[in-house]
């Protein structure tokens, strides 16, 4: 098994965005990484990184409503069982928290499945921005709220909101 990184960069509606992978799979989607390009080093193109770009891409273009990437974000079982979970929203559909702790299947983990959402390395793959509050209003977004509100829009066929 090789946990040696790599990553590449794409422009993408969002701004640049930087994909990391190893040789298992997607362990990063980052967003508005314009500040930190010179820290990553260079580029070093994989299948895995290659067809997350494609599929990114797709996805941005209206094409690609369901990713089909091997994952392989590190996190604890608790937070990969609620990225799991999260891969499970559909496209265009959002929940609550409470819905993803009762899907997992412990109701008083709201606010752990808060702090796991907020922690999901795999931004848009694995779809956290589909997470809002009970209230109906978007919450938190690590990636900034104008991005969550952009990819809602997108998923619900608003792609003018979006460009």
């Amino acid at each position: 098994m090789n946990r040696t990184a790599r990553h590449l960069t794409m422009e993408s509606p969002l701004g640049l965005m930087a994909v990391s992978a190893v040789e298992e799979g997607l362990t990063c989607v980052h967003m508005g990484v314009e500040e930190v390009k010179e820290a990553w080093g260079p580029e070093e193109a994989t299948p895995v990184l290659e067809a997350a770009v494609d599929q990114l891409e797709a996805y941005f273009a209206g094409d690609l409503k369901e990713f089909d990437l091997p994952l392989a974000a590190a996190g604890t079982d608790f937070q990969q069982r609620v990225w799991a979970q999260l891969c499970r929203i559909p496209y265009g559909e959002t929940v609550a928290y409470m819905d993803i702790a009762e899907a997992i299947g412990d109701r008083k983990a709201v606010r752990a499945v808060g702090l796991a959402n907020g922690r999901n390395p795999i931004a848009i793959v694995v779809p956290c921005h589909r997470v809002i509050g009970k209230s109906g209003k978007l919450t938190g977004y690590a990636g900034g709220l104008w991005r969550k509100e952009r990819l809602l829009s997108l998923e619900r066929g608003e792609p003018a909101l979006f460009a």
